[in-house]
């Protein structure tokens, strides 16, 4: 069973029944859900993953203490421990009266206060460069069971996405960096007979050409050990998967790093087709770094055009 059905079966069954008989006044200032940090939140959990933080349990996300006091939570907090220790033949671990584990309650503010640094989910243009993308992921995954109050749901969508031109900007930096790495640097440490180097190139360009395939996609990238299991979901371009994998999980003998350029050359030439589908480039070339700089000349805000190329990547 995966973890989000597990949690939606726990507060159906247990967790709804305690809110409702024992702080029926709370109902309409509470939402209820499993989001954030953890495989499962994102539908990732396997057998393997059910080695730590893989529970019955759920989220209740309340307002600040303007609304719900401290008193208050902290007895909501207790009512929510001492909920059954088993369920579905699955262990509970220790929950602390007072809070600060990834489940039970959470402050609305907190949460999105730990994932992005504001409060209200209010970014700026340049709050929406400094924040980690699987952070921003973090905010909107998993699933929000009941949400009465809706100030939970508002600020998700506040996040849901990045402003169109911070998209292009962290675009045109992931182009630039595969054509750099892919097209460019791969070839040179190959030819000097840096191996180490060579690799590394490769790692970059596979990094950065997750990072344009996600983009293109208006997609979150999760944390990293979850980027390719995700990207095999995405509707744009996830037939790239499989060489993307080849890229760095091959070596660098000559037969070998041949088919690597002829790969890395095709993976930009779905990039480069894909701008254009979209409307990002005219240009039918697949040289990533020209491509960069035709996206980046596409940003309307004149600060966040100006800036380095790469000072979103």
């Amino acid at each position: 069973m995966k973890g989000l059905e597990l949690s939606r079966k726990f507060y159906n069954e247990l967790g709804e029944p305690m809110l409702r008989e024992q702080f029926p006044e709370l109902l309409p200032f509470v939402a209820v859900g499993l989001v954030g940090s953890g495989s499962e939140c994102y539908g990732y959990d396997d057998k393997i993953s059910r080695d730590h933080d893989f529970e019955p349990a759920f989220c209740i996300f309340i307002p600040d203490e303007d609304i719900v006091d401290s008193k208050t939570a902290f007895e909501l907090e207790r009512a929510y421990s001492r909920l059954p220790k088993q369920f579905m033949g699955f262990e509970r671990s220790l929950v602390s009266a007072v809070g600060g584990s990834r489940h039970g309650v959470i402050r609305i503010g907190d949460f999105f206060e730990a994932k992005t640094g504001r409060r209200d989910g209010e970014l700026s243009l340049v709050d929406w460069f400094s924040v980690p993308e699987y952070s921003l992921a973090e905010s909107v995954n998993g699933a929000i069971f009941a949400d009465n109050y809706g100030e939970f749901t508002k600020i998700r969508e506040k996040l849901r996405y990045f402003p169109e031109d911070v998209r292009l900007k962290k675009l045109a930096g992931s182009l630039l960096l595969m054509g750099q790495a892919g097209q460019y640097n791969f070839k040179r440490c190959l030819a000097r007979g840096e191996n180490a180097a060579a690799q590394l190139a490769v790692f970059e360009f596979v990094k950065s050409a997750l990072g344009a395939v996600f983009l293109l996609n208006k997609t979150y990238m999760p944390y990293y050990k979850w980027s390719f299991r995700a990207l095999s979901a995405l509707p744009r371009l996830s037939e790239l998967s499989a060489e993307l994998e080849h890229l760095i999980s091959s070596g660098n003998s000559k037969a070998e790093a041949d088919n690597k350029i002829d790969a890395i050359e095709r993976i930009c030439a779905e990039v480069s087709a894909e701008l254009k589908a979209q409307g990002l480039t005219k240009h039918t070339s697949s040289e990533m770094e020209a491509q960069a700089y035709i996206v980046n000349d596409a940003i309307s805000d004149g600060e966040i055009r100006n800036m380095h190329i790469l000072s979103a990547v």
